[in-house]
């Protein structure tokens, strides 16, 4: 990293900024990806899928070389490791962190097994522990930094229509979003959680016409949210106006929880 790199990361230009968005393949991570890019921001677009991540950075960035594609699963910690120092070194060390990568699997509570249990809780709760301990001690080190951690309305409600480890994992996120935040408040660093509800995206598809449609009736305002919606909730708190905001959950469900 440059002299000038941690001298515009602190100040707050956008054009310096790094942002590295996981599960940035398709769906809200996508959407996310390419609201951050149009602010101006240097983005690694970080997803197992490594094809969908090559295709999105050339779509963002067919020239100029302000997204980077990395094909990792956030399961692996030796490879986010890795991967974020692949981000260092080709720009700096991430300023905005998005923790967005999630895995589902559908089923009854007494249906899952203890590998699927323990892959769940990997892709959607260890994946923010190791990329958050990573990320932040240069954003610490810095005074400034971002950081959302994707949560769900199932983790509020404990909801099983995703599986019951995907609610339990994603529990999870909103205590740890709560734990970090506490920890990096004085050096400028925020630490939030984003919760939707059901969101227009290849993985509520995949859960099925009668499923989505039952989804439907429960939100209030008669719809399933979109994923730009969330991306705009995410530039929010990653932006300047995000700064005195830290250790919160906010909804995103269309009326589903209100409190």
């Amino acid at each position: 990293m440059t002299a000038d790199d941690t001298v515009f990361a602190t100040q707050g230009s956008p054009s310096s900024r790094v942002a590295l968005v996981t599960g940035a393949g398709r769906g809200i991570g996508a959407a996310i990806a390419t609201r951050l890019h149009r602010l101006g921001m240097r983005v690694a677009l970080l997803d197992r899928d490594g094809d969908a991540v090559a295709g999105l950075a050339r779509e963002l960035a067919p020239d100029n070389g302000t997204a980077l594609h990395l094909a990792v699963d956030v399961s692996d910690a030796d490879a986010l490791e890795t991967a974020v120092r692949g981000v260092a070194d080709t720009w700096h060390s991430p300023d905005v962190l998005v923790n967005n990568a999630a895995h589902t699997v559908a089923g009854s509570v007494w249906e899952i097994g203890l590998d699927e249990w323990d892959g769940v809780l990997a892709t959607n709760l260890r994946s923010v522990f190791v990329l958050t301990r990573l990320c932040t001690p240069e954003m610490r080190r810095r005074g400034w930094g971002r950081v959302v951690n994707l949560s769900s309305l199932a983790g509020q409600q404990g909801g099983t229509l995703a599986g019951a480890h995907y609610s339990a994992a994603k529990a999870g996120v909103v205590v740890l979003t709560k734990v970090f935040a506490r920890e990096l408040a004085a050096q400028g660093v925020t630490v939030n959680a984003v919760a939707p509800a059901a969101v227009q995206t290849p993985a509520v598809d995949d859960l099925g016409v009668a499923a989505v449609s039952g989804a439907v009736r429960s939100i209030p305002v008669g719809r399933l949210g979109r994923p730009a919606e969330v991306a705009g909730l995410v530039a929010y708190l990653v932006g300047e106006e995000g700064g005195y905001v830290t250790g919160a959950t906010f909804d995103i469900n269309g009326g589903s929880h209100m409190r």
